[in-house]
Protein backbone atom coordinates (compact mmCIF):
# COMPACT_ATOMS: atom_id res chain seq x y z
CA UNK A 1 0.00 0.00 0.00
CA UNK A 2 3.03 2.31 0.77
CA UNK A 3 4.17 2.14 -2.93
CA UNK A 4 1.23 1.14 -5.05
CA UNK A 5 1.62 3.74 -7.68
CA UNK A 6 5.03 2.86 -8.06
CA UNK A 7 7.27 -0.80 -6.97
CA UNK A 8 10.61 -0.36 -8.81
CA UNK A 9 12.34 1.48 -6.11
CA UNK A 10 14.63 4.44 -7.10
CA UNK A 11 14.35 3.78 -10.99
CA UNK A 12 14.46 7.17 -12.91
CA UNK A 13 14.88 9.24 -9.07
CA UNK A 14 18.34 10.27 -8.46
CA UNK A 15 17.45 13.33 -6.77
CA UNK A 16 15.96 11.42 -4.42
CA UNK A 17 18.72 8.79 -4.04
CA UNK A 18 21.12 11.45 -3.56
CA UNK A 19 18.61 13.76 -1.09
CA UNK A 20 18.16 9.98 0.97
CA UNK A 21 21.89 9.35 0.85
CA UNK A 22 23.18 12.65 1.50
CA UNK A 23 21.10 13.81 4.02
CA UNK A 24 20.82 10.88 6.32
CA UNK A 25 24.53 10.31 6.01
CA UNK A 26 25.07 13.56 7.78
CA UNK A 27 22.45 12.66 10.16
CA UNK A 28 24.12 9.54 10.89
CA UNK A 29 27.43 11.66 11.19
CA UNK A 30 26.00 14.38 13.26
CA UNK A 31 24.64 11.53 15.49
CA UNK A 32 28.63 9.90 15.99
CA UNK A 33 30.03 14.17 16.55
CA UNK A 34 27.31 15.62 18.87
CA UNK A 35 29.62 18.25 19.46
CA UNK A 36 29.43 19.88 15.93
CA UNK A 37 25.30 19.55 16.10
CA UNK A 38 25.08 23.37 16.84
CA UNK A 39 26.24 24.11 13.63
CA UNK A 40 23.29 23.01 12.12
CA UNK A 41 20.58 24.64 14.84
CA UNK A 42 17.84 26.09 13.24
CA UNK A 43 18.07 28.96 15.50
CA UNK A 44 15.48 31.75 14.44
CA UNK A 45 16.85 34.22 16.67
CA UNK A 46 20.33 33.66 16.03
CA UNK A 47 19.65 34.46 12.43
CA UNK A 48 17.40 37.54 12.98
CA UNK A 49 19.93 39.14 15.70
CA UNK A 50 23.33 37.52 15.19
CA UNK A 51 22.73 37.58 11.43
CA UNK A 52 23.97 34.09 11.06
CA UNK A 53 22.17 33.48 7.88
CA UNK A 54 24.17 30.27 7.32
CA UNK A 55 22.23 28.80 9.38
CA UNK A 56 19.40 29.21 6.86
CA UNK A 57 21.53 26.16 4.72
CA UNK A 58 22.77 24.32 7.61
CA UNK A 59 19.74 24.48 9.86
CA UNK A 60 17.09 23.82 6.96
CA UNK A 61 18.85 20.29 5.37
CA UNK A 62 20.26 18.36 7.80
CA UNK A 63 18.13 16.39 10.05
CA UNK A 64 19.48 16.39 13.85
CA UNK A 65 16.33 14.18 15.33
CA UNK A 66 17.20 10.37 13.99
CA UNK A 67 13.17 10.11 14.32
CA UNK A 68 12.82 12.97 11.97
CA UNK A 69 15.48 11.54 9.50
CA UNK A 70 13.84 8.45 9.40
CA UNK A 71 9.77 9.58 8.78
CA UNK A 72 11.14 12.39 6.26
CA UNK A 73 13.31 9.28 4.65
CA UNK A 74 10.32 7.40 4.35
CA UNK A 75 8.28 9.99 2.72
CA UNK A 76 10.69 11.37 0.15
CA UNK A 77 10.94 7.67 -1.21
CA UNK A 78 6.91 7.45 -1.49
CA UNK A 79 7.23 11.10 -3.45
CA UNK A 80 9.77 10.12 -5.61
CA UNK A 81 7.06 9.40 -7.78
CA UNK A 82 6.28 13.09 -9.14
CA UNK A 83 10.26 12.89 -9.82
CA UNK A 84 9.82 10.07 -11.96
CA UNK A 85 6.17 12.50 -13.66
CA UNK A 86 7.72 15.65 -13.91
CA UNK A 87 11.68 15.18 -14.25
CA UNK A 88 14.11 15.84 -12.31
CA UNK A 89 14.48 19.44 -12.99
CA UNK A 90 11.21 20.00 -12.14
CA UNK A 91 11.14 18.36 -9.37
CA UNK A 92 14.19 19.59 -7.95
CA UNK A 93 12.67 23.57 -8.81
CA UNK A 94 9.85 22.61 -7.15
CA UNK A 95 12.14 21.73 -3.71
CA UNK A 96 13.54 24.34 -4.57
CA UNK A 97 10.62 26.97 -5.05
CA UNK A 98 8.94 25.69 -1.59
CA UNK A 99 12.40 25.82 0.32
CA UNK A 100 12.73 29.43 -0.36
CA UNK A 101 8.95 30.46 0.22
CA UNK A 102 8.66 28.17 3.08
CA UNK A 103 11.82 30.02 4.70
CA UNK A 104 10.21 33.53 4.82
CA UNK A 105 6.99 31.91 5.98
CA UNK A 106 8.93 30.54 9.31
CA UNK A 107 9.56 33.79 9.98
CA UNK A 108 6.37 35.14 9.66
CA UNK A 109 4.82 32.44 10.96
CA UNK A 110 6.68 32.86 14.28
CA UNK A 111 6.26 36.89 14.50
CA UNK A 112 2.66 35.52 14.04
CA UNK A 113 2.53 33.37 16.70
CA UNK A 114 4.72 36.00 19.39
CA UNK A 115 2.08 38.42 18.67
CA UNK A 116 -0.74 36.39 19.37
CA UNK A 117 0.50 34.59 22.43
CA UNK A 118 3.66 36.70 23.40
CA UNK A 119 6.04 33.70 23.09
CA UNK A 120 9.09 34.12 20.77
CA UNK A 121 10.13 31.05 19.24
CA UNK A 122 13.97 30.74 18.85
CA UNK A 123 14.74 27.13 17.50
CA UNK A 124 12.43 24.99 15.01
CA UNK A 125 13.18 21.50 14.14
CA UNK A 126 16.22 21.36 11.73
CA UNK A 127 16.04 19.80 8.14
CA UNK A 128 14.63 19.48 5.02
CA UNK A 129 11.37 18.98 6.57
CA UNK A 130 8.88 22.42 5.11
CA UNK A 131 9.83 21.20 1.46
CA UNK A 132 8.84 17.93 2.42
CA UNK A 133 5.39 19.08 3.88
CA UNK A 134 4.97 20.58 0.47
CA UNK A 135 4.78 17.54 -1.64
CA UNK A 136 1.40 16.92 0.27
CA UNK A 137 0.30 19.18 -1.81
CA UNK A 138 0.30 17.73 -5.24
CA UNK A 139 0.22 14.23 -3.26
CA UNK A 140 -3.67 15.47 -2.20
CA UNK A 141 -4.42 16.89 -5.93
CA UNK A 142 -2.81 14.70 -8.19
CA UNK A 143 -2.62 10.99 -6.61
CA UNK A 144 -6.41 9.36 -6.97
CA UNK A 145 -7.69 8.00 -3.36
CA UNK A 146 -8.73 4.38 -3.92
CA UNK A 147 -10.29 2.27 -0.94
CA UNK A 148 -8.25 -0.74 0.05
CA UNK A 149 -9.92 -2.26 3.03
CA UNK A 150 -12.65 -1.19 5.97
CA UNK A 151 -11.77 -1.19 9.26
CA UNK A 152 -14.74 -1.66 12.12
CA UNK A 153 -16.84 -1.59 8.73
CA UNK A 154 -16.64 2.53 8.59
CA UNK A 155 -13.14 3.46 8.41
CA UNK A 156 -11.82 3.36 4.86
CA UNK A 157 -8.12 2.56 4.52
CA UNK A 158 -6.81 3.78 1.19
CA UNK A 159 -3.54 3.55 -1.10
CA UNK A 160 -2.67 6.73 0.37
CA UNK A 161 -3.84 6.81 4.58
CA UNK A 162 -0.28 4.85 5.56
CA UNK A 163 1.75 8.21 3.70
CA UNK A 164 -0.50 10.46 5.81
CA UNK A 165 0.09 8.23 9.15
CA UNK A 166 3.90 9.13 8.39
CA UNK A 167 3.20 12.68 7.81
CA UNK A 168 1.25 12.76 11.04
CA UNK A 169 4.09 10.92 13.04
CA UNK A 170 6.61 13.63 11.57
CA UNK A 171 3.93 16.46 12.65
CA UNK A 172 4.06 15.45 15.88
CA UNK A 173 7.41 14.70 16.80
CA UNK A 174 8.32 18.05 18.25
CA UNK A 175 6.70 21.02 19.28
CA UNK A 176 6.89 23.39 16.67
CA UNK A 177 6.90 21.32 13.85
CA UNK A 178 3.60 22.74 13.43
CA UNK A 179 4.76 25.05 11.96
CA UNK A 180 6.85 24.27 9.79
CA UNK A 181 4.20 21.71 8.43
CA UNK A 182 1.80 24.82 7.74
CA UNK A 183 4.96 26.95 6.06
CA UNK A 184 5.43 23.67 3.96
CA UNK A 185 1.93 23.25 2.83
CA UNK A 186 1.55 27.16 2.34
CA UNK A 187 4.61 27.35 0.24
CA UNK A 188 3.48 24.43 -1.91
CA UNK A 189 0.65 25.11 -2.19
CA UNK A 190 1.72 28.55 -3.77
CA UNK A 191 4.20 26.94 -5.95
CA UNK A 192 2.17 24.24 -7.31
CA UNK A 193 -0.64 26.87 -8.39
CA UNK A 194 1.91 28.97 -9.51
CA UNK A 195 0.84 32.41 -7.86
CA UNK A 196 2.62 35.33 -8.54
CA UNK A 197 4.34 33.80 -11.12
CA UNK A 198 6.63 31.57 -9.02
CA UNK A 199 7.53 28.90 -10.92
CA UNK A 200 8.80 31.77 -13.55
CA UNK A 201 10.79 33.33 -10.67
CA UNK A 202 12.00 30.57 -8.75
CA UNK A 203 13.69 27.56 -10.98
CA UNK A 204 16.73 25.24 -11.49
CA UNK A 205 18.46 27.10 -14.43
CA UNK A 206 18.90 24.30 -17.59
CA UNK A 207 22.57 24.24 -16.83
CA UNK A 208 22.87 23.45 -13.31
CA UNK A 209 20.40 21.10 -15.03
CA UNK A 210 23.08 19.72 -17.24
CA UNK A 211 26.02 19.79 -14.42
CA UNK A 212 23.95 17.76 -12.26
CA UNK A 213 23.14 15.74 -15.24
CA UNK A 214 26.55 14.94 -16.43
CA UNK A 215 28.58 14.93 -12.47
CA UNK A 216 25.90 13.93 -10.10
CA UNK A 217 23.40 11.77 -11.82
CA UNK A 218 25.68 8.74 -12.86
CA UNK A 219 26.69 8.65 -9.06
CA UNK A 220 22.69 8.85 -8.06
CA UNK A 221 20.96 7.15 -11.04
CA UNK A 222 19.50 3.38 -10.85
CA UNK A 223 19.89 0.86 -12.82
CA UNK A 224 16.54 -0.53 -14.43
CA UNK A 225 15.25 -3.73 -12.50
CA UNK A 226 15.23 -6.87 -14.35
CA UNK A 227 14.35 -8.92 -11.30
CA UNK A 228 11.09 -10.57 -10.26
CA UNK A 229 9.97 -8.73 -6.85
CA UNK A 230 10.13 -10.59 -4.01
CA UNK A 231 7.13 -12.17 -2.31
CA UNK A 232 5.86 -10.86 1.01
CA UNK A 233 6.41 -13.09 3.85
CA UNK A 234 3.41 -15.07 4.78
CA UNK A 235 1.60 -15.14 1.97
CA UNK A 236 -0.76 -17.79 1.42
CA UNK A 237 -0.75 -19.68 -2.61
CA UNK A 238 -3.45 -17.95 -4.22
CA UNK A 239 -1.79 -14.45 -3.02
CA UNK A 240 1.34 -15.52 -4.13
CA UNK A 241 -0.29 -16.47 -7.67
CA UNK A 242 -2.49 -13.16 -7.53
CA UNK A 243 1.03 -11.31 -7.07
CA UNK A 244 2.91 -13.26 -10.21
CA UNK A 245 0.07 -12.89 -12.65
CA UNK A 246 0.03 -8.65 -11.69
CA UNK A 247 3.40 -8.74 -12.31
CA UNK A 248 3.37 -10.45 -15.25
CA UNK A 249 1.00 -8.24 -16.61
CA UNK A 250 3.08 -5.40 -15.41
CA UNK A 251 5.73 -6.43 -17.64
CA UNK A 252 3.53 -7.50 -20.61
CA UNK A 253 3.01 -3.90 -20.44
CA UNK A 254 6.05 -2.74 -20.68
CA UNK A 255 7.57 -4.82 -22.87
CA UNK A 256 4.52 -3.80 -25.75
CA UNK A 257 5.09 0.26 -25.09
CA UNK A 258 8.65 -0.18 -25.90
CA UNK A 259 8.57 -2.57 -28.91
CA UNK A 260 5.37 0.09 -30.02
CA UNK A 261 7.63 3.09 -29.38
CA UNK A 262 10.70 1.69 -31.40
CA UNK A 263 8.13 1.10 -34.39
CA UNK A 264 6.76 4.36 -33.80
CA UNK A 265 10.28 5.52 -34.92
CA UNK A 266 9.09 4.60 -38.40
CA UNK A 267 5.65 4.74 -38.41
CA UNK A 268 3.40 7.73 -38.50
CA UNK A 269 2.21 8.71 -34.77
CA UNK A 270 -1.24 9.46 -35.26
CA UNK A 271 -2.34 5.64 -33.71
CA UNK A 272 0.55 5.27 -31.68
CA UNK A 273 -2.13 4.56 -28.48
CA UNK A 274 -4.36 2.46 -30.64
CA UNK A 275 -1.25 -0.21 -31.34
CA UNK A 276 0.18 -0.36 -27.96
CA UNK A 277 -1.67 -2.65 -25.99
CA UNK A 278 -3.70 -6.55 -27.45
CA UNK A 279 -6.09 -7.43 -25.45
CA UNK A 280 -5.01 -8.74 -22.04
CA UNK A 281 -6.68 -11.96 -20.20
CA UNK A 282 -9.35 -11.22 -17.60
CA UNK A 283 -7.36 -11.70 -14.26
CA UNK A 284 -9.03 -15.32 -12.15
CA UNK A 285 -10.40 -16.71 -15.48
CA UNK A 286 -8.41 -19.17 -17.98
CA UNK A 287 -8.93 -18.17 -21.41
CA UNK A 288 -7.52 -20.20 -24.58
CA UNK A 289 -4.80 -18.72 -26.20
CA UNK A 290 -5.73 -16.61 -29.09
CA UNK A 291 -4.69 -18.75 -32.81
CA UNK A 292 -3.09 -17.60 -35.20
CA UNK A 293 -4.36 -15.44 -38.16
CA UNK A 294 -3.43 -16.92 -41.53
CA UNK A 295 -1.23 -15.08 -43.08
CA UNK A 296 -2.54 -15.45 -46.89
CA UNK A 297 -5.41 -13.21 -46.22
CA UNK A 298 -6.57 -9.58 -46.45
CA UNK A 299 -4.09 -7.04 -45.90
CA UNK A 300 -6.03 -5.95 -42.71
CA UNK A 301 -4.98 -9.42 -40.77
CA UNK A 302 -1.33 -7.79 -40.20
CA UNK A 303 -2.63 -4.95 -38.42
CA UNK A 304 -2.34 -5.22 -34.50
CA UNK A 305 -5.56 -6.86 -32.82
CA UNK A 306 -7.73 -3.66 -31.53
CA UNK A 307 -8.44 -2.88 -28.13
CA UNK A 308 -10.89 -4.73 -26.10
CA UNK A 309 -14.13 -2.73 -26.07
CA UNK A 310 -15.29 -3.65 -22.40
CA UNK A 311 -16.40 -0.79 -20.47
CA UNK A 312 -14.19 1.66 -18.65
CA UNK A 313 -15.64 3.48 -15.59
CA UNK A 314 -15.86 7.09 -15.67
CA UNK A 315 -14.97 7.31 -12.26
CA UNK A 316 -11.66 5.71 -13.02
CA UNK A 317 -10.86 8.29 -15.86
CA UNK A 318 -11.78 10.85 -14.11
CA UNK A 319 -8.81 10.43 -11.47
CA UNK A 320 -6.20 10.04 -14.15
CA UNK A 321 -7.01 12.85 -16.00
CA UNK A 322 -6.99 14.78 -13.12
CA UNK A 323 -3.76 13.88 -12.31
CA UNK A 324 -2.76 15.22 -15.56
CA UNK A 325 -2.84 12.39 -18.27
CA UNK A 326 -5.39 13.07 -20.98
CA UNK A 327 -8.11 10.88 -21.43
CA UNK A 328 -7.56 8.90 -24.69
CA UNK A 329 -3.58 7.86 -22.82
CA UNK A 330 -6.18 7.08 -19.57
CA UNK A 331 -8.90 5.20 -21.36
CA UNK A 332 -6.34 3.25 -23.19
CA UNK A 333 -3.85 2.76 -20.31
CA UNK A 334 -7.30 0.95 -18.08
CA UNK A 335 -8.52 -1.22 -21.27
CA UNK A 336 -5.15 -2.38 -21.28
CA UNK A 337 -4.81 -3.24 -17.89
CA UNK A 338 -8.35 -4.53 -17.36
CA UNK A 339 -9.80 -1.55 -15.60
CA UNK A 340 -7.08 -2.02 -12.98
CA UNK A 341 -6.54 1.33 -11.88
CA UNK A 342 -3.03 0.52 -9.73
CA UNK A 343 -1.68 -0.71 -12.70
CA UNK A 344 -2.97 2.01 -15.26
CA UNK A 345 -1.67 4.68 -12.77
CA UNK A 346 1.74 2.71 -12.06
CA UNK A 347 2.37 2.27 -16.06
CA UNK A 348 1.50 5.94 -17.02
CA UNK A 349 3.72 7.24 -13.68
CA UNK A 350 6.56 5.25 -14.87
CA UNK A 351 6.00 6.60 -18.78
Amino acid sequence: MFTIIGSRGLYKAPLCKGLLLVLNGLTVMLALLPQHQELFVYNLQAITQQHQVWRFLCGRLVCLDVKDAFCSSLLIYNFRIFERRFGTRKFASFLLGTWCISALMDFLLAQVFQFLFDYEIKDLPAGLLAPIFSLFVPFYLMIPRIPVTQVLGHIHITNKTLVYIVGLQLLTSSPFMWLLALSGLIAGGLYYHNTFWLQKLIFVPLWVSHIGQYILEPLFSSSQPDKEMPLGMGATLDIQRQQRMDLLDQQLLLAQYNEARRNSRQQPQSGLWTRLFPTLRHRGHNQPLMQPRPQAQTSSSTQPPLLDNSAVAEEQVARLVEMGFSRMDALEALRASNNDINMATNFLLQH
